[in-house]
């Protein structure tokens, strides 16, 4: 065997070696992506399965607080309507912006707001406040509030491990090739590093 056929064979291996390297490197950097991308979406179920969860008890707590004799109208009705708006607006967690982000903390933000005036008109019905079903609801509420709040802390986690991980070097470059885009992430509503006081 010639000497410059035998270098020619090394080199041929050697690149056959490094290609086969990079797409090995590429496949798992790849599914990870993939893998990373899935838990986003999948926490992004568990954060909207709270939001749809205080949803649903929004109607019987109404109904419960209606049935105070004189009860204002308005506040009822501020809550109806936010909740009509915050059920509306949905994302597809496939197409996360953070515009469309931010339409649904605000409308979600709307809710609580409008939740947290019913419960300060509440304070002046106190024979409503001592029957077992509102204290029910009301305690079904402050669960949910929480969970909400749990969801949105570890969705922030998840995305923050994906981004971080999409546009690390050299993954961004694989990345941006595949079309893996940065999740936005739930930010503190303005206001709210002052709790509300909210009396039950």
């Amino acid at each position: 065997m010639k000497k410059g056929c035998l270098i020619t064979i090394i080199i041929v291996g050697f690149l056959a070696l490094v290609v086969l390297g990079i797409v090995l490197w590429g496949t798992k950097v790849y599914n990870r992506m993939v893998t990373m991308n899935e838990g986003v979406t999948s926490q992004w179920g568990n954060v909207e399965t709270a939001y749809q969860r205080r949803s649903d008890l929004i109607p019987n707590f109404v109904n419960t607080v209606k049935g105070a004799a004189n009860f204002e109208q308005t506040t009822l009705t501020q809550v109806i309507e936010a909740r009509s708006k915050a059920t509306s607006v949905t994302i597809d967690p496939t197409k996360m912006t953070a515009e469309n982000m931010q339409q649904f903390q605000q409308a979600q933000g709307q809710v609580s707001s409008a939740l947290s005036r019913l419960m300060v008109v509440v304070e002046q019905y106190p024979v409503l406040k001592a029957t077992q079903n509102f204290r029910d609801l009301q305690v079904e509420l402050e669960g949910t509030e929480n969970r909400i709040s749990v969801e949105r802390r570890k969705f922030n986690e998840v995305a923050l491990s994906y981004n971080t991980y999409i546009k690390r070097f050299p993954q961004n470059f694989l990345a941006g090739m595949s079309g893996f885009q940065a999740k936005p992430y739930f930010e503190a509503v303005e206001g709210a590093e002052k709790a509300p006081e909210v009396k039950f």
